[in-house]
This record gives C-alpha cells, sequence and structure tokens, in this order.
C-alpha cells in the first residue's frame, strides 16, 4: 500500500460538500458515519511539548481510548523514542513518539487519514509553529481535527490549502446553528434511570477518563450504560451522545444538555447513564460545572481529585480547594450526594496513593479509589453502594 496515494484510501464521508461543519454535523462524522466503513480511519495525533501534561490533555485521552480512530502514533520531540503507553500509564501499547511530522509520516508504512491536535490550551489559540505543522499535514494529504475555540473554517489560509490538498477542516467546537439551540424545559425529569456526574477539584484532572472507565466497568458488569461527553476529547473518542458544553452560549447549555441525556436515555434505554463533567465548581475561570449540574440533574456525584496538586492549572497564585469544601459546595448547589472519591495519582506513589485512600474512605465514610492504579471494580462498587436495584448477581460480587 502506497501511503503517498492517501487521497484513493480515504472514506467515502469526508468528501461532503463544503468544509464548514458546525457541532451536529461533526458528531454525526465522528460517529454515526464511521458505522458505515469496514475500516477504521487512522490518525497521528500532534501534542508536541505537552504529552502526558495537563494542556496534553486530548492526546492523553485518545491513547487511552478512541473507537472512532485507529492511532498511529504521538508527536512530541520531548518524548521522541519511546512508547506512548509506558510514558503515560507504564502500560506498553505499541504506539510510538516521533520527534516531527517527517518522522511521524516517513516511519508510517500505510495511509494517515487524519492529523489530530491534541493539545488544549487554556487560551484556546494556535501558535504559528502549530499552523505550519498543520498547514504541512495538509499538503501530505491529511484531514485535520481541532478541538481549540480557534476555528479554521473561517482562517483563509486553511481554506485554501484544503481546498489544493483535497482534505476536509473539523472544527469539533464550532457551535451549532443557534436556531436550534434548546432552553431548559426540565424533560430531565423524563429519564428515570440514575444518572451519576463525574465532577473534579480542577479542570485537567482525569474527569473524562474516570467517566469512560466507569463506564466501560459497569459495561463489563453487564449493565447497559449510556456516556455522555461534554467536551472535543470525548467527542473526538466517538462518544455518541455528546456536546462541547463551553462553546454554546451559557443561556442553552443547561437546555441542550439535558436534550442530549433525554434523546439518549430514550434511544438506548440504559440502566444508567455517566455524565462527564467540565471545570471545577469551585472555579471562578470555569462556569460549565454548573451547567453540567443544572442540565443532567444528577443522582449522585463522583469527584475527582488530585491529593498532591498545590494549584490550579494555568493558575499559579490560585490553591486547589479542600475536598470538603468543593463536596459540600456540589452537595448543596445540585441537592444530591457525592457518593465516591476518585484520586488523580499525579507526583504520586503507591504509597501515597493507599494513604490518601485510607484517609479519605475514613475521612468522608465513602468508597475512595484511583480509576487509572486499581482495579475498575471498585468504581462499580461505588455505584452498587448508591443504587443496589443494579446489582446483579455475579460470583465476583457475591
Amino acid at each position: 500500500m502506497n501511503k503517498k496515494s492517501l487521497k484513493a484510501e480515504e472514506p467515502a464521508f469526508l468528501h461532503s460538500s463544503g468544509h464548514n461543519h458546525d457541532q451536529n454535523q461533526v458528531k454525526k462524522i465522528m460517529s454515526n458515519s464511521f458505522m458505515d466503513l469496514d475500516i477504521v480511519p487512522t490518525a497521528i495525533i500532534y501534542c508536541e511539548a505537552n504529552f502526558t501534561k495537563s494542556d496534553g490533555k486530548t492526546a492523553n485521552g485518545l491513547i487511552r481510548h478512541s473507537s472512532k480512530f485507529r492511532i498511529l502514533s504521538v508527536i512530541d520531540s520531548e518524548m521522541a523514542g519511546l512508547d506512548s503507553g509506558l510514558v503515560l500509564d507504564n502500560k506498553r501499547n505499541g504506539i510510538p513518539i516521533y520527534s516531527s511530522l517527517n518522522e511521524a509520516f516517513e516511519m508510517t508504512n500505510e495511509p494517515i487519514n487524519f492529523f489530530i491536535y491534541g493539545l488544549a490550551h487554556s487560551n484556546g489559540l494556535l501558535s504559528n509553529s502549530d499552523r505550519q505543522v498543520m498547514l504541512e499535514a495538509m499538503s501530505l494529504g491529511m484531514n485535520i481535527v481541532n478541538g481549540l475555540h480557534q476555528y479554521l473554517n473561517d482562517d483563509s489560509e486553511f481554506i485554501a490549502a484544503s481546498k489544493k490538498y483535497g482534505v476536509s477542516l473539523y472544527d469539533i467546537r464550532r457551535p451549532i446553528n443557534k436556531g436550534n439551540l434548546q432552553v431548559f424545559r426540565n424533560i430531565i425529569q423524563e429519564v428515570p434511570c440514575p444518572r451519576v456526574a463525574v465532577m473534579g477539584t480542577d479542570c485537567a484532572i482525569g474527569k473524562r477518563t474516570t467517566a469512560v472507565t466507569l463506564s466501560n466497568a459497569l459495561k463489563e458488569y453487564g449493565l447497559k450504560v449510556t456516556f455522555i461527553a461534554t467536551g472535543q476529547t470525548g467527542v473526538i473518542q466517538g462518544a455518541p451522545y455528546s456536546l462541547v458544553i463551553d462553546s454554546i452560549p451559557a443561556q442553552f447549555c443547561p437546555g441542550e444538555l439535558e436534550a442530549v441525556i433525554h434523546r439518549a436515555y430514550h434511544v438506548e434505554k440504559p440502566d444508567i447513564i455517566i455524565i462527564e463533567g467540565q471545570g471545577a465548581l469551585s472555579h471562578p475561570a470555569f462556569s460549565t460545572s454548573a451547567m453540567i449540574l443544572r442540565g443532567s440533574a444528577p443522582n449522585a456525584v463522583i469527584l475527582q481529585h488530585a491529593p498532591h496538586r498545590k494549584e490550579r492549572v494555568d493558575f499559579a497564585d490560585m490553591p486547589m480547594p479542600k475536598l470538603s469544601s468543593e463536596i459540600d459546595l456540589i452537595e448543596r448547589f445540585s441537592q444530591t450526594k457525592v457518593i465516591g472519591i476518585c484520586i488523580n495519582h499525579e507526583a504520586m506513589n503507591d504509597a501515597d496513593i493507599e494513604e490518601y485512600t485510607y484517609r479519605y474512605s475514613k475521612d468522608f465514610s465513602i468508597p475512595v479509589t484511583d480509576a487509572l492504579s486499581r482495579s475498575s471494580m471498585f468504581l462499580v462498587h461505588m455505584i452498587l453502594v448508591k443504587f443496589p436495584h443494579l446489582r446483579i448477581k455475579t460470583p465476583t460480587l457475591q
């Protein structure tokens, strides 16, 4: 197979009319349309100088889980030559890290369908060097997946390049047509199954990872589960029910989220729905946490926390909140209970994890675990303690 003839290998769905995709179009392209393909599209992830870091959370998430892309490699010159799974989670996955786009292209012996921008900077803007790498990827026949607030379909240079090279630009955060936005209607009350939101004490702390891990663990246990993604990474990963909540006008955020949950329930009829949180309710720079709690009206919350994180990400003068204060704030605001705590083990060793697991379980009298370093059955246990009617009689849990 000659990777230089990439265009002949591209799935037909890429060649839609025009290059301007709103969130509804993108979600269709990134999920349902893939179901008709015999092969999973290939992709490389650009995460220069940020893989495994908080600003590389989109790349990190895609390395851990991607149902819609077959990830071939990661680009990060600071970690070139290493295995991405080994440096991220201490588990080899066979996905290499290369120093540059040129190296990734030359070392890959098959067509590369997509270039995914795997960074999530707080300013949401492309640097000049990032722009050049993207344009070079387009010249090599790669379609671009962009999760930033800066839309490539509004950029004359990118529009011209997409036409020249016959590739498409996918702005995952581009808002849907304002005429189609929905206000909150309280139809969330028509969703009778348990709804569990995974919230956090900061941004980039592992909420999506825990939510996906929990969803998969509950499925393995035997329950029918629907996961609701609320950020660009979840959309790119392929979540069938999703929205990018921070690109929606605030007035419509709760309504749009409850509409997605309502539709998911009535289509899938799941036993339980897991909702990905964003930011932190106590964080003054984010309002999406409040919108998610309002729109999903969760029956329970699992809280993600990094015990050794001292300051908020991107806010060096802003100390992390106390776990007790965040729990109290969430419970008062949403009139629900925090039923479990998940530890983000950054800057921690195994002894630290054990210490904080014991301390928090004793202090708060609720289950505590680490979604990445401990058995996922501890997450399942959190759910079954709160919702015993979901218990399935199996040897592992009797």
